[in-house]
């Protein structure tokens, strides 16, 4: 594993922690590339039942490498695309996973840092973090990011704010539906590791079939949604898992 993701595993949850805390986590393509690997192997590896992202130091992620940005201005667009579709095949990769991603979020989590935890299934967000997007105020355009901040807030509330680059405290952005839970900092890690310790306890085929209905319901109508759950739910009656769990359930 590279030094810029760190990674551990115990009972079943991955932790992988972006470690350039010098850096405020910022996002290098080398970071990028770590993480984009570790999530392919955690898919693959059946010992892996939940993914918890976090980052080192005092903030989660400060959005894309300044620095990196910057050298990349005189490259041709094709090759700069290239670049910034490797990120949002990322985005990708953790909406695909059959498996949970929690992101445990402390101090600020801006611009790409901010679509990197929205990507994730569960947010859970340290008493005292901020969230945002403040690109515009360095000339730039969130681009790689609006496609699920839009969904996750709605297009008012998205537009808002992108275009003016303000943050949002944890209470504001649990409010938005950008943070799943606000938790107290002194209980902050215990209260992350519960969570995460009762969905790495629970059915992974249960879980890894409601993250894919979930999410294959954006952009479909109500009668399709509804054909689709009646699938997903077909299926779920079939396996090991269900058949055991309920014949326990109704022994007790």
């Amino acid at each position: 594993m590279s030094g810029v993701l760190l990674a551990s595993r115990d009972a079943g949850i991955l932790t992988l922690t972006l470690n350039r805390p010098d850096k405020r986590n910022a996002l290098s393509a080398e970071l990028i590339a770590a993480l984009a690997s570790a999530v392919r192997d955690a898919e693959l590896d059946a010992a892996v039942r939940v993914v918890l992202l976090r980052g080192s130091g005092r903030d989660f992620c400060a959005g894309a490498d300044l620095a990196e940005l910057l050298v990349s201005a005189d490259r041709a667009p094709a090759e700069n695309e290239a670049e910034a579709l490797r990120l949002g095949e990322l985005f990708l990769a953790l909406r695909a996973l059959p498996k949970p991603v929690v992101a445990a979020v402390q101090g600020n989590t801006l611009a790409g840092g901010c679509g990197l935890a929205t990507a994730c299934d569960l947010v859970l967000a340290q008493a005292g973090a901020r969230f945002g997007y403040p690109e515009i105020r360095r000339g730039f355009v969130p681009a790689m990011v609006l496609t699920l901040l839009r969904r996750a807030v709605g297009e008012k509330l998205a537009f808002d704010l992108v275009a003016t680059g303000r943050l949002l405290s944890a209470e504001e952005a649990c409010a938005a539906g950008l943070a799943s839970r606000v938790l107290p900092a002194e209980t902050f890690d215990a209260e992350v590791a519960s969570v995460a310790g009762t969905l790495a306890g629970a059915s992974a085929t249960a879980l890894g079939l409601t993250k894919k209905l979930l999410y294959e319901l954006d952009g479909l109508g109500m009668t399709a949604g509804i054909r689709l759950g009646a699938r997903v739910n077909a299926l779920a009656r079939s396996t090991p898992e269900f058949r055991e769990l309920g014949e326990k359930f109704l022994s007790r």
